[in-house]
C-alpha cells in the first residue's frame, strides 16, 4: 500500500494499537521510522522495537508500554510537518509540549532527536511530530 506520509501512518498505528491495547505492532521500515521508534524507546514511551525481513521489505515490530498493564504510556501524538506543509523551527524556537511533559521529535543535521537534544546541541530542524 502506497501512502504519502509514511511517518503519519506510522503514528495512527501507534495510536490506534495503543487505543486498542495491542501488546505489539508491525509497521512498514523506513530510515526514518526505525530513528523515531529509537527515540520512542530512548524516552521510554515504547517498550522495544526490531526489524525483520519480510519479502521485499523489511518490517518495524515494536512493543508498546502500558501503566500497569491497562494504560498506554503514549496518551497522544500528532503529526506536525506534512508534505504539504513542512514545519521548521530555529534553535531558539523549538517547541514544549505539555509545558515539558510530552516531547518533540525534530530532524536536525545531526538525525532525528528530540526537541531537548536539539536544544542542548544548538540545532534547529524540522518538526516531525509530538508525543505526550
Amino acid at each position: 500500500m502506497n501512502s504519502t506520509d509514511p511517518i503519519a501512518d506510522m503514528l495512527t498505528r501507534i495510536r490506534n494499537a495503543s487505543a486498542a491495547r495491542h501488546k505489539d505492532l508491525t509497521v512498514p521500515s523506513s530510515k526514518v521510522k526505525r530513528e523515531i521508534a529509537r527515540v520512542l524507546t530512548e524516552e521510554g514511551f515504547i517498550e522495544s522495537w526490531a526489524t525483520a525481513p519480510d519479502g521485499v521489505q523489511e518490517t518495524l515490530s515494536m512493543r508498546l508500554k502500558y501503566v500497569e498493564g491497562r494504560t498506554p504510556v503514549v496518551s497522544g501524538l500528532k503529526r506536525i510537518s506534512k508534505p504539504g506543509l513542512r514545519v521548521y523551527a530555529r534553535k531558539t524556537e523549538i517547541p514544549r509540549v505539555l509545558g515539558g511533559l510530552g516531547l518533540a521529535i525534530l530532524s536536525t543535521s545531526r538525525g532525528i532527536m528530540t526537541g531537548s537534544q536539539a536544544r542542548k546541541l544548538n540545532l534547529g530542524g524540522e518538526v516531525l511530530c509530538y508525543v505526550w
